[in-house]
């Protein structure tokens, strides 16, 4: 896909998405929607991206949806049909886009840190929540306003949000719908820390390339998806069973006698695993889920 509203740049194992409408504070749209999903599935099976990191150009991260619409913006039967016959049998065509996105962000295979840089309220909030480490810079703001335009949280975040903040925090910013600083966002665990603009991606880069130079391949996406889908066990016998075939098969593979050996000979260690091919039989071992 040649895309039009982000970015997708690798270096050094690193890929950097940008949320790139900078005229528009990279409101979110349909584009942005497809180019998105797009994206996270493509370096989910990458081998030359570690991590990901995303942010936004210009000012902003994401000013959340774009209204240019107006009263009908969130209007599907006006906006998304597109003078098509819709067959309202098939529930498909009224997902939420944002919760598209947020599902692409959870099934991926790779670790992905938000490097926030300016405004990200509505959608450009709730899609950096399925994101594992969220920093954000002093001149960002925050804001699940959804209330205050006659709508909901959308983006699964009625799922993301309490388990991130704690469901106390996350009904006090979605019932009063206000934007709130930095500050305010680091004090109820919604973002890791806050840092001078032109510190924010360095920050972030830190971090992916502490990843990259110390961790094996597929430890990093087995683990991944192994802390958010554990989050619904109703029983650690849950998380027994999958340790244990991890364990099991990664512990008589190729990057545990180099993750050993590379200990014991005090070097840094070179993982051989790929993501793409080396991911153990039992891997995926949840269902998909279906939309109904």
């Amino acid at each position: 896909m040649k895309y039009e509203v982000i970015k997708y740049e690798v270096e050094d194992k690193i890929l950097t998405i940008t949320l790139n409408r900078p005229e528009r504070l990279n409101a979110f749209n349909g584009h942005m929607q497809d180019e998105l999903i797009h994206a996270f599935n493509e370096a989910s099976e990458d081998d030359s991206v570690r991590v990901i990191i995303v942010t936004g150009s210009g000012r902003g991260f994401c000013a959340g949806a774009d209204l240019g619409a107006g009263g009908n913006t969130f209007n599907r039967e006006v906006r998304s049909n597109k003078g098509k016959k819709v067959d309202k049998e098939d529930p498909e065509w009224i997902r939420d886009g944002g919760g598209r996105v947020t599902l692409a962000i959870f099934e991926c295979k790779k670790p992905i840190i938000a490097a926030i840089n300016g405004p990200a309220v509505g959608v450009g909030v709730t899609m950096t929540l399925p994101m594992d480490i969220r920093l954000a810079s002093e001149e960002s703001k925050f804001g699940f306003v959804f209330a205050r335009r006659g709508l909901v949280p959308e983006a699964a975040s009625s799922w993301f949000l309490p388990r991130i903040v704690g469901i106390s925090k996350a009904l006090e910013w979605t019932y009063s719908g206000k934007v709130f600083s930095p500050d305010e966002a680091l004090n109820g665990g919604l973002i890791r820390g806050v840092y001078a603009k032109d510190d924010l991606l360095p920050e972030a880069e830190r971090i992916a390339k502490e990843i990259i130079d110390n961790t094996s391949p597929v430890s990093i996406s087995l683990t991944r998806q192994m802390l958010w889908k554990m989050l619904t066990a109703d029983h650690p016998m849950e998380a027994h069973k999958i340790d244990s075939r991890a364990i099991y098969n990664l512990g008589k593979g190729k990057d545990v006698q180099e993750g050993v050996n590379s200990f014991l000979e005090k070097r840094d260690p070179e993982f051989p695993s790929k993501v793409s091919e080396d991911m153990p039989d039992f891997f995926p071992w949840w269902d998909e889920k279906e939309f109904k």
